[in-house]
């Protein structure tokens, strides 16, 4: 399937999902993510999830990732809907938030991290495939992102449903995971 049907499919079968399955399959992948072998973090970036899209909130897997890595930092996406870009924020308990115009909640102000800083990304997505390749919501922010993080730096995506087999139109630009966690199943990528 193209990246514009997985993203219609993959819309349509997250909102298709009741409250309680989305606390059960949050629970279910929580469990799974602690499975992950993971040298100590120190940075961290993760993506706020837009709730009205069902999106996979990563509440929980950072909870987790702030008890097994005392002092981690979490730093946090912000675009530049002018150059397309994607950077990277740390944030503590006292930022304030205000929402872009895709309804994303960004820092007001924090202090700007360098992407080969970060250790750990926490990737969003609709769908992923057996290869590591994601669908996002066809923007491209995160990809030009991912391009600017260390090689070594774990590229982890979260996602209700299994991989899709193949995404028939990834492009050179397009970046693997190195990871993606369901809650009955984690996929490590080459």
């Amino acid at each position: 399937m193209t990246k514009i049907e997985l993203r219609k499919l993959y819309k349509e079968k997250r909102s298709a999902l009741t409250a309680t399955e989305i606390n059960r399959l949050n629970d279910l992948l929580l469990i799974q993510f602690q499975q992950l072998n993971l040298p100590f973090i120190y940075y961290l970036h993760t993506y706020l999830a837009i709730e009205e899209n069902n999106e996979v909130p990563a509440d929980q897997v950072m909870s987790y990732l702030e008890f097994r890595n005392p002092g981690l930092r979490i730093c946090v996406p912000k675009v530049n809907f002018t150059t397309g870009e994607l950077y990277s924020y740390i944030i503590d308990k006292e930022t304030d938030f205000v929402k872009n115009e895709f309804n994303v909640l960004e820092p007001l102000e924090a202090e700007l991290i360098a992407p080969e800083k970060l250790d750990l990304i926490l990737v969003p997505l609709l769908a992923f495939d057996e290869r590591g390749y994601r669908v996002g919501y066809g923007k491209g922010f995160y990809d030009r992102f991912l391009s600017q993080c260390r090689k070594d730096a774990f590229k982890i995506g979260l996602s209700y449903f299994d991989a899709t087999a193949v995404i028939d139109d990834v492009q050179q630009f397009d970046l693997p995971l190195t990871h993606c966690v369901t809650p009955h199943r984690i996929y490590e990528f080459n």
